[in-house]
């Protein structure tokens, strides 16, 4: 399963629903979201200021990710961001790596 720290913030018609429906149904709404790709949220926060609502979901791989922020991006009432998260044994790994690279310029 890949790990996914999510921003987002609501737009327009979305904030009228988030008023509407409450937090509690925003969150269900993306845990079925998740349960369609096979994947589960493990936390969800709503905070203010620069971003509206935050947290962390594991899903299949990369794919399923790209999936779920297309579809939600779409909707026009949602911005939502996606970063994701490596272990430290992921970072582990990646450093052992010795990959190929010529600067600009060089």
């Amino acid at each position: 399963m890949a790990k996914y720290l999510f921003e987002a913030n609501y737009v327009g018609d979305g904030i009228k629903g988030l008023m509407r429906e409450g937090g509690s149904k925003r969150r269900d709404a993306l845990v079925g979201a998740l349960k369609s790709v096979d994947g589960t949220l493990e936390c969800f926060y709503y905070a203010f200021g620069k971003t509206d609502v935050l947290g962390v979901f594991d899903v299949p791989g990369p794919a399923d990710a790209a999936a779920l922020s297309l579809l939600i991006n779409s909707t026009g009432s949602v911005n939502v961001r996606l970063k994701p998260l490596m272990t430290p044994e992921d970072l582990d790994e990646a450093a052992k790596k010795t990959p190929s690279y010529r600067a600009p310029g060089q």
